[in-house]
């Protein structure tokens, strides 16, 4: 995994933070949404926060500032959505793909929802005339499919909407078409962490193998993956195939970037427990990996640290864990210029992103507090910690 950090963390005074906590500096994620807003001006895309990835709602009235709504994957995140990335005017749209749907569900999507999209057709017929009945009373509601070009960019397979065998999106050979009616747009989605060619080699697998519905449609959504604002990204190339797209189809293009909007934003602040050692020096931290930046083991990768080098590196090396009874919660092997105290704040860079929103609480672990800062006037605030009763609450 790579890291992009734009931020100078090293100015914030650790001091001041409780711990652990996530510190998201604002203006960072607002230079990353200005850049967003930038693509959609000059390519005529409308973009959507992926709250799946950053779904810090205290920054929802920013993010409708700059963006045109948020995606969710089901319904708490459409509520999210409707309730906090709308903007004053409630313009923001909120779109929604699930991989499956319960009726309950669905029905309070309805409510809500700007795009509803269905994993397959089966699920879209069974639905339908709940849909069209709901499009009737709010006319702007339109409804999708997703679809699944068989066009694999993804190295890792956990994270590979289009590896074989996947469950997400119609393969062209599933795809009925005597079930579109009322079907508006198409979704597809085969990005993670991506530039723009590979974006340009899955819309080819798309076009080969969907082109002849494409002139059907009002809309057509690209997705999310795209690391549209860490340097070096290729946003004219972008912006030019965008625009090729839709003038050819005549439809409206959708991005859905969710990293993108938090990339170089966020850190994790921990403090050192205790230090012991069996077999090499070990450091027990007061955060955990498998409750607090699961990707580590999922992905698996290793976080940056500020301050720190790989093992052996620089002259005190240190297997750095997490506080749980799991085995295997340990974040990494680390080196140091000088040896690790008790009490000593860590620093995990390109912390924002599927870290927050992974959260877990086992063995009863408290959550991060999450906190603000605003790295132009050295403002910071605390907007939420986290306690015994956020871990009780969760179980009955």
């Amino acid at each position: 995994m790579q890291i992009f950090q734009f931020t100078d963390f090293s100015k914030l005074d650790l001091v001041r933070l409780p711990s652990p906590c996530y510190v998201v500096d604002e203006v960072a994620v607002e230079r990353n949404l200005g850049i967003l807003r930038q693509v959609a001006d000059a390519s005529g895309a409308k973009v959507l926060a992926a709250l799946k990835a950053f779904s810090c709602w205290r920054l929802g009235d920013l993010t409708a500032r700059y963006l045109h709504g948020s995606c969710a994957s089901g319904l708490h995140e459409a509520r999210l959505g409707h309730e906090y990335y709308r903007g004053p005017d409630q313009s923001g749209e909120v779109h929604v793909f699930g991989a499956g749907y319960h009726e309950a569900d669905l029905r309070e999507i309805l409510q809500i929802a700007h795009h509803v999209v269905f994993n397959s057709c089966a699920q879209w017929v069974r639905f339908r005339s709940l849909c069209l009945a709901a499009q009737r009373a709010r006319p702007a509601l339109r409804f999708g499919l997703r679809i699944n070009p068989e066009h694999s960019e993804g190295d890792v397979p956990i994270y590979d909407p289009c590896a074989p065998g996947s469950r997400l999106g119609i393969p062209r050979s599933q795809l009925d078409v005597s079930t579109l009616e009322g079907i508006s747009g198409l979704h597809f989605h085969t990005l993670c962490e991506h530039d723009f060619p590979p974006l340009q080699r899955t819309l080819a697998a798309v076009e080969e193998k969907f082109g002849d519905l494409l002139p059907q449609m009002e809309w057509v959504n690209f997705g999310g993956g795209h690391h549209i604002t860490r340097p070096g990204y290729q946003i004219d190339d972008l912006v030019a195939c965008i625009r090729d797209f839709a003038s050819r189809y005549a439809v409206q293009v959708y991005l859905e970037p969710g990293e993108a909007v938090a990339i170089g934003t966020g850190v994790l602040v921990t403090e050192v427990l205790d230090l012991t050692w069996n077999a090499l020096d070990q450091a027990i931290l007061d955060c955990s990996a498998t409750c607090h930046m699961p990707d580590t083991l999922e992905m698996p990768y290793r976080p940056e640290l500020m301050g720190a080098g790989e093992a052996g590196e620089l002259g005190h090396s240190y297997r750095l864990g997490g506080l749980t009874c799991l085995a295997g919660d340990v974040i990494g092997d680390y080196s140091f210029p000088a040896p690790l105290q008790i009490g000593q704040r860590l620093v995990f860079r390109d912390m924002a992103h599927y870290t927050m929103v992974k959260t877990s609480t086992f063995n009863g672990t408290r959550l991060p507090a999450i906190v603000l800062w605003n790295s132009a006037t050295d403002t910071l605030e605390t907007v939420r910690e986290f306690g015994y009763e956020d871990f009780r609450t969760r179980l009955s």
